[in-house]
C-alpha cells in the first residue's frame, strides 16, 4: 500500500483486519475522497491479500497443506485469547 501511495487507505482501513467493521463507511469515504462502495471493495480487498499472503507465510515454515490449517487455527486461538 506504502509502494502505491495509499498508505493512508492502509491504516484507515486497518481495524478490518482485525476481523471488524469499519466504523462509519460514510465519514471515512469523505475524509478519503471515495464513495462509500470504494471503501467497503477496499476492505474485502484488503482482507483477501492478507488473508493470501498470511497463509503464504505460514506455508513456507509447514510441509502440508494440513499443516497450514493447523497453524491458522493456532494463530486465531491465540489471537482470541488475547
Amino acid at each position: 500500500y506504502a509502494a502505491d501511495g495509499k498508505a493512508e487507505l492502509f491504516d484507515r482501513l486497518k481495524p478490518a483486519l482485525q476481523g471488524g467493521e469499519l466504523a462509519d463507511v460514510a465519514r471515512l469515504a469523505r475524509e478519503l475522497g471515495m464513495t462509500e462502495g470504494a471503501v467497503k471493495v477496499a476492505g474485502t480487498r484488503l482482507r483477501k491479500r492478507y488473508k493470501e499472503r498470511l497463509r503464504s507465510a505460514i506455508a513456507d515454515t509447514v510441509e502440508s497443506e494440513a499443516e497450514v490449517e493447523d497453524e491458522l487455527r493456532a494463530l486465531l486461538a491465540a489471537l482470541a485469547a488475547r
